[in-house]
């Protein structure tokens, strides 16, 4: 590993890492990324780099080479040795780096996060909700632990009083992702509705893989949407624990994607032949109504102090 000798090149480089860290998550993740757009500039880069970081190697699961499990396992011992050493030639890593470092995030987040990863290499369904979130703690609920120091936390707030509400925040994001990617994900050879429900509604793996639709797959998938929104609503309560600059951010996400769940009921729970998504002018129309707020929270009362600036994003 060569670190660049003079501080204006390690800083270029650092800039170019967090620009090409926005780059992937306008192109993979929309949503997402329209409301991070509600952000300080400040904290902006931060969640592009972790989103980046997530999308890298979720897809060196489910778009794998020749070795998946090698080139996980390369990618999670390089960017743990990285995170020590505080620097890295691979631009996603080298944001994530900072962004673990400017912000004090634990790095056992990531640790759960690369073994949630790997466990895609082998588990292929789970027996029951609570066996979901056991695997929901390292691919959604750390997604939250990481993206809450970024945010920051209104005056008198802790991070851990807000914690649990960020973690529903993830596992909610992530049931949505299960919801929309049934047939996807089927495909994969994996299946993230929990057994014991699809058996009490007559649904088999077969039939996910041939993308047959059923009255039991319907039935199912209202039950799984009403399980969502109930994490939706155990993380509302957080949004007003964030430093006031950051809720509208949290707000149009949780918008945007909880969306999806209304997509997947106006689609009569056919998701298993089509994939189910919020329109781009409802998507714009969402960042509208909380643009304003946004604006004027950044000039409200309860501003809390926040890192010196970093990159733009």
């Amino acid at each position: 590993m060569t670190i660049p000798p003079t501080r204006a090149e390690q800083q270029a480089a650092l800039d170019a890492a967090y620009r090409h860290c926005a780059a992937i998550a306008a192109r993979h993740g929309k949503s997402y990324h329209l409301a991070t757009r509600l952000l300080t500039a400040d904290r902006r880069p931060a969640v592009h780099a972790l989103y980046a970081a997530a999308r890298t190697a979720d897809d060196l699961v489910d778009v794998p080479g020749a070795d998946p499990a090698g080139d996980l396992g390369d990618w999670s011992r390089a960017v743990l040795a990285e995170l020590d050493a505080g620097w890295s030639d691979d631009p996603v890593r080298l944001a994530l780096v900072h962004t673990y470092r400017r912000y004090a995030i634990p790095v056992e987040h990531l640790v759960d996060f690369l073994a949630a990863m790997s466990s895609d290499l082998e588990v292929t369904g789970y027996a029951d909700l609570a066996a979901l979130d056991r695997y929901m703690w390292g691919s959604a609920a750390v997604i939250g632990l990481q993206v809450l120091p970024v945010l920051g936390t209104a005056p008198g707030v802790t991070r851990e009083e807000a914690a649990p509400h960020a973690i529903a925040l993830g596992e909610a994001f992530q049931l949505t992702n299960f919801l929309r990617d049934v047939g996807e994900d089927a495909d994969r050879g994996r299946v993230y509705l929990p057994a014991d429900l699809m058996a009490a509604h007559g649904v088999t793996r077969e039939q996910l893989v041939a993308r047959r639709h059923s009255p039991g797959f319907r039935d199912l998938m209202r039950e799984m949407v009403a399980v969502t929104r109930r994490r939706y609503d155990d993380a509302a309560p957080g949004a007003p624990l964030l430093a006031r600059e950051s809720r509208d951010c949290v707000r149009a996400a949780t918008a945007l994607y909880g969306g999806i769940l209304t997509e997947i009921e106006r689609a009569e729970h056919r998701v298993l032949d089509r994939r189910v998504r919020v329109s781009r002018p409802r998507r714009l129309a969402v960042f509208a109504r909380r643009l304003t707020a946004a604006q004027l929270a950044r000039i409200g009362p309860d501003r809390v102090s926040t890192p010196a600036p970093g990159p733009a994003g």
